[in-house]
């Protein structure tokens, strides 16, 4: 009781100092929302590697296959850069633990990935993924039928993608967003489990300012993946986009999507399926990290 009491106050004075900091007439005008949410000496202790898709289903939900080589299935590139990715966060990033969401080739639902998420209070949620392009229809001359040529619509691989691809959730699905902030985020700061009104003025000020944080380092943490693709390792880039992508809306953490390459592009997937190619991957999103914590934790200090 005396904890939940204690939790409480803190909650309200967090709160009292929010509302004040929207009147720039008074004191509090200056403190930075940031600083309260972070609590001071924030640190990143946990980061969920989700390696995206799987073989077998598990439990109820939604699940994916998702996309295909000419020899390669994005399942098991994205288990085994996930692998790597867990053990090399454990042994450059001190202090802090890697939860995989899958572990074997069996598949994960995207309701239960981001419940483990959350489950494991992740400070980060970085999804692993292939990209691919869509057959394309194309039409092709078959013959000649009354001197006039005779056409036909086929079906033809795509394999003109190249590079890596960083994605952040949609706008469209923010409401989403906001009621896993709520129930995550804002009910644990309370100490009121499932004991707040999503209406109330107080709640609804905490939620957008999380969501607001969280986009922030999102975009972030996306770019600082780009730019070690890009400048370290010299590959190509779509950049970074929005996409109303379940996991990524319903995590209440900065989230991202890293599409690692495009496994229809033959070259792409030799380079995703080869030892050089996953570690360059693992490396390059370990700087990134290494680069965003130190950014995240300098500003809750």
């Amino acid at each position: 009781m005396k904890n939940r009491a204690l939790k409480r106050l803190i909650y309200s004075l967090s709160v009292l100092v929010i509302l004040l900091s929207y009147f720039p007439g008074t004191s509090y005008g200056s403190i930075k929302t940031d600083t309260i949410l972070n609590n001071g000496g924030f640190k990143i202790k946990t980061i969920i590697v989700d390696p995206g898709h799987g073989g077998k289903p598990t439990g109820t939900g939604h699940f994916s296959h998702g996309a295909s080589g000419s020899f390669s299935q994005e399942r098991n590139v994205t288990l085994a850069i996930a692998l790597k990715l867990q053990k090399a966060i454990e042994k450059d990033m001190a202090g802090v633990n890697a939860v995989l969401t899958r572990s074997t080739e069996d598949d994960v639902s995207f309701e239960r990935r981001a419940e483990i998420a959350n489950e494991n209070k992740g400070n980060v949620f970085v999804s692993i993924h292939c990209n691919s392009l869509s057959d394309r229809r194309v039409r092709e001359q078959v013959g000649t039928k009354h001197h006039k040529a005779v056409y036909r619509t086929v079906t033809v691989p795509d394999r003109s993608g190249r590079g890596v691809l960083l994605l952040i959730y949609g706008l469209h699905r923010s409401k989403e967003e906001e009621k896993t902030i709520v129930h995550n985020q804002v009910e644990e700061d309370s100490g009121m489990d499932a004991g707040l009104d999503p209406d109330d003025p107080v709640t609804v000020i905490l939620t957008n300012e999380y969501k607001r944080k969280f986009r922030q380092q999102s975009i972030k943490l996306a770019t600082l993946i780009n730019n070690e693709f890009t400048e370290t390792d010299g590959r190509q880039s779509e950049g970074l986009r929005e996409q109303g992508i379940y996991v990524l809306c319903h995590t209440a953490m900065p989230s991202v999507l890293v599409e690692t390459g495009y496994i229809n592009n033959p070259k792409d997937e030799e380079y995703l399926n080869s030892e050089d190619g996953q570690n360059e991957i693992v490396n390059s999103i370990v700087r990134a990290l290494l680069n965003y914590k130190a950014a995240v934790e300098q500003v809750a200090q």
